[in-house]
């Protein structure tokens, strides 16, 4: 018998930066947690890049796109995280916009797009993702950074909802659902020992939330310090919470409003 109600408590396992060359350490991270002894599988949310980089091309690696048709049939979401999660918009102009797309992230690439080149971005992504049959209700923007223009275009596209570094924002009302979110940085020793620390704190913190969301990237899972976070972490969500992916979650939220 299940000891978490069907509406208790949740986390998302959201994987960013999901592309050829990031695959073999996730499928490699999520088969270890898979395991029957482990409780089996998990409803993952997939934040896939199109193009990762102008140079990982998603549908050029037959065995990549199967994979993820898989797991989208098996319970997972695919969601369409930019084009080519890279920022290569107009230079940013003054100490804001350079703190936001060169200090904090290099990677916020709807940060300063027009309006067409959001949409035809999206466009194509999507044309990607439904040519490999994989279905998209989401849009993540890379860096969770966008401007207005992108926005638009991301509403005017029809997913059912876009999220940030806070908050996940139901489609097309823009209506705010915050989101605790548990995040590592783990380019340097140093960063992954004060990330854990306080990842700690903020999962005491949250653990009253009606929901969690684990944000992992795959530079988390080449050092087996933040690998071991996410093992255990995981591991410890999944018997005091659901793992559930954003599009069930928001669908019960919008249940429970009625």
């Amino acid at each position: 018998m299940n000891p978490i109600p069907d509406r208790g408590p949740a986390f998302f396992l959201s994987l960013h930066d999901v592309a050829p060359h990031s695959w073999p350490l996730y499928r490699a991270f999520l088969a270890e947690l898979e395991r029957p002894e482990e409780g089996g599988r998990l409803d993952c949310t997939l934040l896939a890049v199109p193009d990762f980089h102008h140079r990982d091309m998603a549908e050029r690696h037959p065995g990549f796109c199967q994979d993820l048709r898989e797991r989208q049939r098996a319970g997972d979401e695919l969601v369409l995280h930019g084009f080519y999660h890279e920022d290569d918009g107009p230079p940013p102009r003054g100490p804001g916009a350079l703190l936001r797309r060169r200090v904090l992230t290099h990677e916020g690439e709807f940060s300063a797009l027009t309006g067409g080149e959001a949409a035809r971005r999206i466009r194509d992504g999507l044309s990607l993702f439904y040519g490999q049959g994989w279905r998209a209700d989401g849009f993540v923007p890379p860096g969770w950074v966008t401007n207005e223009a992108g926005r638009r275009a991301i509403r005017e596209a029809g997913f059912a909802y876009r999220t940030d570094a806070t908050a996940l924002y139901r489609l097309p009302d823009e209506r705010r659902l915050p989101l605790p979110t548990v995040v590592m940085s783990s380019r340097s020793p140093w960063r992954r020992r004060l990330f854990r620390a306080l990842n700690q704190l903020r999962l005491w913190r949250y653990q009253r939330a009606p929901v969690i969301r684990l944000a992992l990237h795959p530079v988390d899972l080449r050092h087996e310090d933040s690998r071991r976070f996410w093992l255990d972490t995981v591991r410890r969500l999944r018997g005091e919470r659901r793992c559930v992916t954003k599009r069930r979650w928001l669908l019960e939220q919008a249940g429970a409003a009625r």
